[in-house]
């Protein structure tokens, strides 16, 4: 085969492998993994849930954690009401349902005098929120839930 003839089966079978990873059904992307990190109370929680399901809704393959610490820790707690008056354990069921982990900072816990049976039951707690957080973000999106 000549060099030229080589060449251009090359340039089309390059070309035919670049049109077939175009299409959804031949593609094979990675779940995308994202940290939201919660530090700052029931308000900023109640804005993550809403976030972390339209994140969901857009990307359902997607692997998302929540790391809490401080005040980011009050809607783990059983008994939680969100900004409108409604428990969280709904909420949290659903999302862990659907693969969200969620993790508590035990220094926190630790700090405010807070038993690690007062978290809900889909939570974790780990020995620093914030260390987890820098681990999980490794290689990770980092979301943090913006003010309204």
């Amino acid at each position: 085969m000549s060099t030229q003839r080589r060449l251009f089966a090359q340039a089309l079978f390059l070309g035919s492998m670049a049109l077939a990873a175009s299409f959804p059904a031949f593609a094979q992307e990675a779940p995308i993994k994202t940290v939201y990190h919660l530090s700052e109370g029931i308000p900023q929680a109640s804005r993550a849930m809403n976030n972390i399901r339209n994140h969901l809704s857009a990307d359902p393959k997607a692997r998302i954690v929540v790391v809490t610490h401080g005040a980011g820790i009050d809607f783990l707690l059983d008994g939680a009401l969100n900004s409108t008056g409604q428990p969280f354990t709904g909420a949290i069921g659903e999302l862990s349902g659907r693969g969200v982990e969620f993790k508590v900072c035990n220094n926190t816990l630790v700090s405010r005098s807070i038993s690690p049976d007062k978290v809900v039951m889909e939570s974790k707690v780990v020995p620093s929120g914030v260390a987890i957080r820098w681990r999980e973000s490794q290689g990770a999106a980092w979301q943090r839930a913006a003010k309204s």
